[in-house]
């Protein structure tokens, strides 16, 4: 199977996220992937881009050396999967601050003559596993960025041969059944990973 990275961006132990994370994270374990288990907020990820970070963001040679290991984390992985709710239409400040502080020139893309190429070519399946608060018109309404992020952006660096993108929308009314039917179905995908 290979390694695979799962990116958890949960503040709550007791959260719904945090059993979808469990779940993804039992699943692939069970169909013989090596789980490389990133909890952001347990592990204290900062999601701050700092002055010098930003100064040294195009400088291949010294950009790397404040998230190092997440970087080779990165570069270790063949699978990425990501876990994380929507909130305010968009990603948790941790997660955010992750694309921005790890996703850097040399490491996801390449950026030659104002010519992007993608370098995370290692990744060869990607998904998402969400919740929406609102409904999926309103996030249809809202330009659904994380949706487009992770199936163009991250997808574009990357370019998996497997993208998947699960969600459920309306967490906020979502019965115990829907949550249950969400969580099967995230299981299933995870076992066909």
């Amino acid at each position: 199977m290979g390694r695979v990275m799962v990116i958890f961006a949960h503040p709550v132990p007791e959260s719904f996220s945090a059993v979808l994370h469990s779940t993804v994270v039992e699943r692939l374990q069970a169909k013989g992937w090596e789980v490389d288990d990133c909890d952001l907020y347990a592990e204290g990820f900062s999601p701050v881009l700092t002055t010098e970070e930003r100064r040294n963001y195009h400088d291949t040679a010294i950009n790397c050396a404040p998230v190092q290991v997440y970087v080779d984390r990165l570069r270790a992985a063949q699978a990425l999967v990501l876990v994380f709710p929507v909130w305010n239409y968009g990603y948790p400040a941790i997660l955010k601050g992750f694309f921005d502080r790890v996703f850097l020139p040399g490491v996801s893309f390449d950026l030659a003559d104002g010519k992007l190429t993608p370098a995370l070519l290692n990744i060869r399946k990607l998904a998402a596993v969400t919740t929406y608060g609102g409904t999926r018109w309103r996030t249809f309404l809202a330009g659904d960025a994380p949706r487009k992020v992770v199936t163009r952006a991250v997808w574009g660096v990357t370019r998996a041969s497997t993208t998947r993108y699960l969600a459920l929308h309306d967490m906020n009314n979502a019965t115990e059944a829907q949550r249950r039917a969400f969580l099967a179905r995230v299981g299933q995908e995870m076992d066909r990973f």
